[in-house]
């Protein structure tokens, strides 16, 4: 069976290796080179490496005209998708045969969108998984076709959270994708209850401040790692917050002060050991470097 695939960061690698084992992978389809850093040079996007590594052709359309270009004069019999970043138009979706089935990192109907294990950490969700589904004209809409779930740890980020939910997006290809193409597996649509959604994260969203409650904050530091990244305002100086825990001390909201050594932050119901951050311009430090570089001294927390 030929197939093409559609993918672009780290976490749609493991999805596109399995697709390797189960189809004939006929094109590799990723977002152009982006420029980065100070010099601006140009820098592949990891799927696009290691398509290259394994000897796949590869196309990186500007456009939809491009994208369409590319697909609509080979020969293929459905499609993967693993976080493009780009909706396809109905002409494409109506290409392959079998359709274009997505690896999403959650438990659909649940959180729909770009984002949906930063928001799952973020709401306080116990358990979320992978969906493969088969792609229709509406974000992430479609009937689902297979589901794996796994739990979230107290001690989820969303970095580690998206690692492992990409090694799920593997099993579930190379498990589900065989019996979905030899007409096995039927797919179930989408119940309408449940519904949430998971638009693309704002910077803006993460800068935190003494209103909000201290289990929020927990989760925001967890959820936001390693991108965009909580932050509070010092001072009038950005800090990013990389690591917090519970603290028993009593601290009034939207100060911090020393206790044992260390920077304790108060927020609405409770406080916030700051155990890991990094002001802006500065290296990542303990909190105990950061406050000893006060001399001890304590402060507030900018307003949002």
């Amino acid at each position: 069976m030929r197939s093409v695939f559609l993918g672009t960061p780290a976490s749609a690698i493991p999805s596109l290796a399995a697709l390797l084992d189960v189809t004939d992978v006929e094109l590799v389809i990723t977002q152009p080179d982006r420029p980065r850093g100070r010099s601006g040079t140009p820098v592949a996007p990891p799927v696009k490496r290691a398509a290259e590594q394994w000897g796949l052709r590869i196309q990186q359309p500007n456009d939809k005209d491009e994208l369409w270009g590319n697909l609509s004069q080979l020969p293929f019999e459905v499609g993967l998708v693993v976080a493009y970043g780009k909706i396809l138009e109905p002409r494409v979706l109506d290409l392959p045969p079998f359709g274009y089935l997505n690896v999403h990192f959650s438990l659909l109907p649940r959180w729909r969108g770009a984002a949906p294990v930063e928001r799952a950490i973020l709401a306080g969700d116990e358990k979320t998984g992978v969906s493969l589904m088969l792609l229709d004209e509406g974000l992430d809409t479609g009937p689902v076709v297979a589901v794996v779930e796994t739990p979230i740890t107290d001690d989820e980020t969303g970095g580690t959270l998206t690692g492992r939910l990409s090694y799920l997006g593997g099993m579930i290809v190379n498990d589900a994708v065989p019996e979905y193409l030899a007409a096995q597996l039927e797919p179930a649509p989408q119940i309408d209850a449940g519904v949430t959604n998971a638009p693309l994260l704002d910077p803006n969203e993460a800068q935190i401040d003494g209103s909000w409650a201290a289990d929020t904050v927990e989760r925001a530091v967890r959820a936001f790692h390693p991108r965009p990244g909580a932050w509070v305002r010092i001072d009038g100086v950005r800090h990013k917050l990389l690591e917090v825990e519970h603290t028993d001390a009593l601290v009034e909201p939207g100060s911090f002060e020393g206790v044992d050594g260390e920077p304790a932050a108060g927020f609405a119901e409770g406080s916030l050991l700051l155990v890991t951050l990094q002001p802006a311009g500065r290296p990542v430090q303990s909190g105990s470097a950061w406050l000893n570089g006060r001399r001890g001294a304590g402060g507030t927390i900018d307003p949002a």
